[in-house]
């Protein structure tokens, strides 16, 4: 379920930065940021619903299923396809996320 968790959550953290940078960067309306603001709210409080006992491991967890996440926005999203190298170290993102969400403790 954390997994889930984590994922949903870095997609509304992502888009809700998107609806910022899309207003600053990209010039769009500040209309943007009704949106936005919403999609960080929606974020905080999934993030919280992590089961852990110390807020810190879960964000570090939480980390490499952003940076994954945030690869796959930039391919389907913004249609720019991640190259080998946003890849490796997606993966090795992963790998340090899950260690630190399924090690025994």
């Amino acid at each position: 379920m954390s997994v889930l968790l984590y994922v949903a959550a870095a997609i509304a953290e992502i888009g809700g930065c998107f609806a910022f940078w899309s207003w600053l960067r990209a010039g769009k309306s500040a209309l943007w940021l009704v949106p936005g603001l919403l999609a960080l709210v929606v974020f905080a409080v999934l993030l919280t619903r992590v089961d852990s006992a110390f807020a810190g491991r879960a964000y570090a967890a939480y980390g490499g299923i952003y940076i994954a996440a945030s690869l796959g926005w930039l391919w389907l999203v913004e249609g720019m396809r991640p190259d080998r190298w946003d890849m490796a170290g997606a993966s090795l993102c992963l790998v340090g996320a899950m260690v630190i969400l399924f090690a025994p403790r």
